[in-house]
């Protein structure tokens, strides 16, 4: 039994010929359209890490900055 991706249903609903050329191997005519849409995908997906590394890096530094703001409050430093 063969796994059917949700790529597959994708094309097949968009174009069932499409998707019949593709079960059959035959390459597409927008290379050139795929190839810079995967592209795009990657630097996108590059992006969204970036910025959820950089919020929980934020995070982690408020947690840092408040604790050592609990630890000077307890040892007296500041008040």
């Amino acid at each position: 039994m063969r796994t059917i991706r949700a790529s597959e249903l994708g094309t097949f609903q968009y174009c069932r010929r499409a998707w019949w050329y593709q079960r059959q191997g035959v390459p597409s005519e927008n290379q050139a359209e795929l190839a810079a849409g995967s592209q795009f995908h990657r630097g996108h997906g590059r992006r969204v890490l970036s910025g959820r590394l950089a919020r929980l890096a934020a995070w982690l530094l408020l947690a840092l900055a408040l604790a050592l703001a609990a630890a000077a409050l307890a040892s007296g430093w500041m008040g």
